[in-house]
């Protein structure tokens, strides 16, 4: 006799936001998590409607302009004695005034600019590792 996991599947949207040669990253004490911006899609939302207002909410950053598509993911894991299977789609993003000081942002994350080494070494996510791996290779490209 097998046991059904309960499955939950969802889109999210997220940036790598760069400014010169460092990655916008968001410390989330509460959990001990350094992390990039991203967050559901909500119904009749794009992914990249999604992906910047996310990014605004949590960041307090906002003039983001984007600078490609940087793909899309899964993610399989658990949580809270469930299978997740979230679709991750990311953008790689600048600001429109790179020193614009940013809004208020949410009060869970603080937004810090850490250099592309080190958001790679500090992000909590493998996941999150590999969009920063993607967003500087493309930057490379077109930046």
């Amino acid at each position: 006799m097998s046991i059904e996991r309960s499955i939950f599947r969802y889109i999210a949207a997220g940036a790598v936001v760069a400014r010169d040669d460092r990655v916008l990253v968001l410390r989330r004490p509460s959990r001990s998590e350094l992390r990039l911006p991203k967050g559901h899609v909500e119904p009749g939302e794009s992914v990249l409607a999604a992906a910047l207002r996310e990014t605004r909410e949590e960041s307090g950053y906002d003039g983001l302009l984007l600078q490609a598509d940087l793909g899309i993911q899964l993610v399989d894991f658990e949580w809270d004695g469930r299978r997740i299977l979230r679709t991750e789609w990311y953008f790689l993003m600048t600001l429109a005034d790179p020193d614009a000081p940013p809004s208020e942002a949410e009060g869970q994350f603080e937004p810090l600019w850490l250099t592309w080494e080190e958001a790679r070494a500090a992000l909590t996510y493998d996941a999150e590792r590999e969009w920063v791996r993607r967003a500087f290779l493309t930057t490379k490209e077109i930046l």
